[in-house]
Parts: C-alpha cells; structure tokens; sequence
C-alpha cells in the first residue's frame, strides 16, 4: 500500500493546504498534516516532527498567541458570566471569588494547549515561518 493509499488526508507539494481541518487536528492535539501522530508531549512542549508522517513541526511560531487568546476568550466569558451570575442571584462576595476563580484557571488550563494546537495547524495550513514548502 503506497503512503498516499495509507493517509489520504497527507499533503503533497501540489496541493493546497486547507485550514479549518489543520486547526482541528491541531485542537485535538493532533499533527496538521497526517491528523495521526501527537503534537504536544508534557502539557505545551511541540515534538520536533511528527511520528507518523515525519512533518517538522520545530520551526512553529505559536511562542505568547496562545495565552493572549486565551485571556481574550476567558475574560470575555468569565466577565459576563461574573455579571450575569451576580445580577441574578446576588451571592456573597467569598462564594462569587471562590467560584469564579476556580473556573477561570480551570477553562485557562483547558483552553491553553488547544488553542496552541489550532495556531500551529493555522501557520502550517497558512505556510508561515518555516512551514514553508521549498520551491524547486
């Protein structure tokens, strides 16, 4: 069975690299070209290449994207949840704090590692930095 049989989803030089499928893979955590081999070991670190398609993956650009759209996306939903909730239900200050700390650290440390796999599937999709292909 010839490699292209094994893993359709691969790319070659003459196709166009799609994005929304290259950020899904890398949400799951997954390598943007194959979808097969692992992207992050530990919690953020980004393997050299890829175990299953031999794609490099150490010339990724994600370095503080990551955390800012993390932050970004939330305080967006923390803040109007912090709103709705005190509106409402008027909740003593302790109880509010309590609670809503927790789920921000919580929904940061959920959100971190896959938004650092979607941006790298979007610089690979995108041919940013060294994702480049060479032109011969």
């Amino acid at each position: 069975m010839t490699e292209t049989a094994a893993h359709p989803e691969m790319t070659h030089d003459h196709e166009e690299r799609l994005r929304r499928p290259a950020m899904i893979r890398g949400w799951r955590g997954k390598c943007p070209n194959c979808g097969a081999g692992k992207l992050l070991y530990g919690y953020l670190k980004v393997h050299d290449h890829c175990t299953v398609c031999e794609q490099e993956l150490h010339h990724h650009r994600a370095d503080d994207g990551p955390a800012y759209l993390t932050i970004l996306i939330v305080g967006h939903i923390m803040g109007f949840m912090l709103h709705f909730v005190f509106v409402t239900f008027r909740p003593e200050p302790i109880v509010l704090f309590t609670i809503f700390a927790v789920g921000t650290v919580a929904l940061s440390l959920y959100l971190l590692p896959r938004i650092k796999g979607a941006l790298i599937g979007f610089q690979w999709a995108k041919e940013m930095g060294g994702f480049a292909r060479s032109r011969k």
